[in-house]
């Protein structure tokens, strides 16, 4: 298991230009959370909901990985056995920046996953056909994203990850949705990074706090971690 984990939320994205949950004016302002991303929604607000995530794919095609994603790809690529890059955005920037087996806690917006049987099916940034069915049981396909409410299986990966992690970084991440300031208790350094303090984390329990755009601070990242994994 890797002894280096990086954990990133919404904020290395959001430097490529893609919306956030909070971010104003964007693909978020214009719906209802609870009616486009909650569990259930596929079956009371079905429409709604696959035209919103066509919109996020059509978004996701027309932005590029940054360059905190490309120094991430380089790290992991010179350390391969020792980077696990853990992520709660369903967008596919590490991939496109070189990253290899990267653990999307909450889905992969590219893909879609049969309601019936659980096969997926990759559409790249394309709409959703609203006639395709699975070729395996005949079910219908919805986007392969857990909404809130519903279960998130991958998170089995992260507590395992996190039991070998001697190396913790935070990248972009508010700590709404994952806390991970009890593991950041439990590594021998962490290093959080995000643009301002946030009421749901504890600065305090960290190594190194930078508030910094991920592309300003990433290079002090990859130095600090270069230096461990070398002492």
């Amino acid at each position: 298991m890797a002894r280096v984990v990086i954990f990133s939320g919404a904020g290395i994205s959001a430097e490529s230009g893609l919306s956030t949950f909070r971010d104003t004016g964007g693909l978020w302002e214009k719906y209802r959370i609870e009616e486009i991303c909650q569990a259930g929604c596929l079956s009371w607000n079905r429409e709604n909901t696959l035209t919103f995530y066509d919109a996020r794919r059509e978004q996701l095609a027309s932005v590029e990985p940054n360059a905190a994603h490309y120094a991430l790809s380089k790290l992991q690529a010179k350390y391969p056995n020792d980077i696990a890059i853990i992520t709660q955005n369903v967008d596919d920037l590490f991939e496109r920046a070189g990253c290899k087996e990267i653990l999307h806690l909450h889905g992969f917006l590219p893909r879609l996953r049969c309601e019936q049987c659980g096969t997926t099916h990759l559409i790249g940034y394309t709409k959703q056909e609203r006639t395709f069915t699975c070729k395996n049981c005949g079910g219908s396909f919805r986007p392969d994203i857990v909404f809130f409410g519903e279960a998130a299986p991958m998170y089995e990966h992260l507590y395992e990850a996190m039991e070998e992690c001697q190396f913790l970084v935070i990248i972009g991440s508010s700590g709404n949705v994952v806390a991970m300031d009890h593991f950041a208790l439990h590594v021998k350094v962490s290093i959080l990074n995000n643009l301002e303090p946030s009421n749901a984390i504890n600065e305090r329990v960290y190594t190194k706090v930078l508030h910094q755009k991920a592309t300003e601070a990433v290079d002090e990242i990859v130095g600090d971690v270069e230096r461990f994994l070398q002492g």
